[in-house]
């Protein structure tokens, strides 16, 4: 039924589009705007009555007509434009009011006139003229509610940001949180880059790639899964200090964490290591979370003003009762299947002391935490400590349980970084369709000599869900994917 009642409104609508076109341009482009909703609240709101209608300041605005009250020789609206919204007088003395009346909601019309308030104190543009600048065929919906309409807002983003203030408001923010870290790296001296996006060997992350054809050179190539071996080329050509906030791509799930099309950023700086890493993220985290110190995400007070704290994947275990040799493979195994995670003979202790982890300890990494002390067997491109080559000289930022950053002591050894390699090249063929490819061009970079560095990568996406109490991934990204509409 509410099918056939768009359906009908539609028509109607099409219908006053039919007689706008036969009186001439039913899409007008010369109308130009002077003034902001907010600008005109900023620069006359706390006028009194009385001093506006002695200055009588001009307007002229336009906007997305939101609300109407048609009462006969006078009406009022409502129009919306990108900075807020602004109430309109229109009289039967305006040129165009019998047409005014007519129009719908949703339509984007112009106006010109003087400021004043209402009896009730509202700030109102009186309007000596209107123009109807966009017809609206499809009416907007009243509200958002419930599951179907959730995902109408994903689908329709365009409608969801017009209707929803609040949607709009997430989108503003994550500019802002990207801005804010694009400062930080700036000032520190970083320069930003951009590396390719299409690859021949996907590399820098241990992920399924998507695969297309490049016909021109007849050759495949893959959507970048990480940019982290083309940031680490520019290290070994002496650019020491840099960073890229884009794109990256994975042929993975799709959860309330993951999209397949997602924005990160990665920064590489010579001569440091994981712990000025470490430092770096906090600041960058505080940077994007502005004047605050404390966050509420889905009712939980999160603490962003104290140092974060750090725990190694060992400690969490511990935390979480488990008291054998983390180690020891076998002992790993059977308290993976104690919990019915499945696992495989080719998998080392190090990677089953990660999936146990991932089981146990993940889940109740609710304030900031570093985790540290990672198996080198899951960190391919990250340096070996040398006080104990198992383990790799990296960290993860969990907040809320969510991995927000990952950052190490870059591998800068090119033999060690070849046989790492061979080993993912080993799990590759073994059946393993996320283990990383063998980069012979990346290995020859290393051997002309990189410095010693530290590396680091930010999912904004995340970072974005936090700072904007945000329960899903998809409320973060303005197009996020969905199966195709029946």
């Amino acid at each position: 039924m509410e099918e056939q009642d768009s359906n009908k409104l539609v028509e109607e609508r099409r219908e006053k589009l039919k007689a706008l076109r036969a009186a001439g341009q039913a899409y007008p482009n010369d109308f130009r705007r002077k003034d902001f909703a907010a600008d005109l609240h900023q620069h006359h709101g706390a006028a009194s009555k009385e001093q506006l209608e002695k200055d009588q300041p001009a307007a002229v605005v336009a906007g997305r007509m939101m609300l109407k009250r048609v009462m006969g020789k006078a009406s009022f609206a409502t129009i919306q434009d990108g900075s807020g919204r602004i109430q309109l007088y229109v009289t039967q003395d305006t040129p165009g009011y019998e047409e005014f009346k007519h129009w719908d909601l949703g339509d984007i019309v112009g106006a010109a006139g003087t400021v004043f308030k209402t009896m009730k104190g509202e700030l109102t543009v009186s309007a000596k003229s209107v123009r109807l600048v966009a017809k609206s065929l499809r009416p907007l919906p009243e509200k958002f509610h419930g599951l179907a309409d959730q995902e109408m807002r994903y689908r329709q983003r365009y409608v969801d940001l017009i209707v929803t203030p609040e949607s709009k408001g997430v989108f503003l923010l994550r500019s802002q949180v990207v801005q804010a870290i694009r400062d930080v790296l700036r000032t520190e001296g970083y320069v930003e880059v951009e590396t390719p996006m299409m690859q021949p060997i996907p590399g820098g992350a241990a992920a399924r790639p998507f695969k297309t054809h490049h016909n021109a050179l007849d050759m495949d190539l893959y959507l970048r899964i990480a940019p982290e071996l083309y940031l680490k080329r520019l290290l070994v050509g002496g650019m020491e200090y840099v960073f890229e906030i884009n794109r990256n791509f994975r042929n993975e799930g799709i959860s309330t964490r993951h999209n397949p099309e997602f924005t990160m950023l990665e920064c590489y700086a010579a001569y440091e290591d994981w712990e000025y890493m470490m430092a770096l993220t906090e600041r960058l985290v505080r940077a994007a979370a502005g004047e605050r110190t404390s966050i509420t995400y889905q009712g939980k007070a999160i603490d962003l003003g104290k140092a974060f704290a750090r725990l190694s994947i060992a400690e969490a275990l511990r935390e979480q009762g488990v008291k054998g040799d983390l180690r020891d493979r076998a002992y790993l195994s059977g308290e993976l299947k104690r919990h019915n995670v499945e696992h495989t003979k080719a998998q080392g202790w190090g990677s089953l002391q990660m999936m146990l982890f991932e089981t146990l300890a993940e889940k109740h990494l609710l304030q900031p935490t570093f985790i540290t002390d990672f198996p080198a067997e899951v960190s391919p491109l990250s340096r070996r400590r040398d006080s104990d080559p198992e383990l790799a000289d990296r960290f993860e930022l969990f907040i809320d349980a969510k991995e927000i950053a990952n950052g190490f002591s870059e591998l800068n050894d090119p033999e060690d970084q070849a046989a790492r390699f061979m080993e993912q090249a080993k799990m590759k063929e073994a059946g393993d369709q996320e283990a990383m490819y063998y980069d012979a061009d990346y290995v020859r970079a290393l051997e002309y000599g990189m410095p010693p560095a530290g590396g680091l990568g930010v999912g904004i996406d995340r970072l974005v869900m936090l700072l904007s109490d945000s329960p899903s991934i998809r409320d973060v990204i303005l197009f996020p994917h969905m199966r195709p509409e029946s």
